[in-house]
């Protein structure tokens, strides 16, 4: 199954040298699939069948649409003739997609989201080529859990971050390292990993209205970091707070004291390293840390996840 959500890779500009002031999600996924040459003979004989899930631009993306993604996911999986899905997505929010799908979907089936940077109508567009690398993973018996296919390589959900605002690679897993590489259409892993585990409230996400869904706002730890943002967050009825400290984890006093009052009102309160690299070590602080390895923004979904009531 592949699945279009829109993105860059469904993004048309007027010129073909234009990569940037382009309007992502105009075409089909159709469109994007008889656009790929050469998808037959990776395919070798496998059935290809598409649905048109949602057409945006991934920086609008929403809980609905993460939640109707889900469903639809949840739905293909679980027919016995379909063997794993390919998803496509724009790149501002991949990784969040990734993680949330991650972490809510009950299966041992490879779900492979990809992506582009040009626009389709680019001279030389990357989103074909990054299609068929998509499909050469979903195909690969050692393919399991949610991936992310881009410029070549395999990324674990859990590790993925957009790191470059224009470079065909811009992806990257960190410290982790790839998960493997696509050459030549043929996989190579570097470690397929453990099998995925969905989150305790999975099964909750599904069915819940979105619009019930714990609210969680981000903070990031700042020269100046002024504690009237976390005042009015708590008084506006925010359940959740990831704070995205400096170093190792640290925080403005002021803001830490704000945090820690926010605490004691009810709030879950959760601490990572705004650090592109690295996690924190040895914090003994008065924040819960997030679990480790997530960035500010994976950590955000799994505190939203944690929060829902069954």
């Amino acid at each position: 199954m592949v699945l279009g959500t829109g993105g860059t890779i469904a993004g048309t500009a007027a010129s073909a040298s234009d990569h940037t002031g382009y309007t992502a999600g105009q075409l089909g996924v159709q469109h994007l699939l008889d656009a790929v040459p050469g998808l037959n003979d990776t395919l070798h004989g496998a059935a290809l069948v598409c649905e048109q899930v949602a057409q945006l631009d991934s920086k609008d993306m929403d809980h609905a649409t993460w939640q109707k993604l889900a469903q639809r996911c949840t739905h293909w999986l679980a027919q016995p003739d379909v063997g794993g899905i390919v998803i496509t997505h724009g790149t501002d929010t991949l990784e969040e997609t990734a993680w949330f799908l991650q972490q809510v979907l009950h299966t041992t089936k490879p779900v492979v989201l990809t992506c582009a940077m040009r626009p389709a109508t680019a001279l030389a567009p990357d989103g074909p080529q990054n299609l068929l690398d998509a499909m050469a993973v979903v195909l690969d018996p050692m393919a399991r859990g949610v991936r992310v296919v881009c410029a070549g390589r395999i990324h674990r959900a859990r590790d993925v971050q957009k790191v470059h605002p224009y470079r065909l690679d811009a992806f990257s897993s960190g410290e982790a390292g790839p998960r493997g590489w696509i050459e030549q259409g043929r996989v190579r892993w570097a470690d397929p990993g453990s099998w995925p585990v969905a989150h305790v409230h999975a099964r909750q996400v599904l069915t819940q209205p979105t619009a019930d869904w714990p609210w969680v706002a981000l903070l990031h730890n700042h020269a100046g970091a002024d504690a009237r943002q976390v005042h009015a967050l708590v008084a506006a009825g925010v359940q959740g707070l990831v704070v995205a400290g400096t170093g190792n984890g640290t925080v403005h006093q002021s803001l830490l004291t704000a945090l820690s009052e926010a605490q004691t009102q009810g709030v879950a309160v959760r601490l990572v390293t705004r650090c592109a690299e690295g996690q924190i070590v040895g914090q003994a602080a008065a924040l819960q840390t997030a679990p480790l390895g997530l960035n500010a923004y994976k950590a955000r979904v799994s505190l939203m996840l944690d929060l829902i009531v069954a």
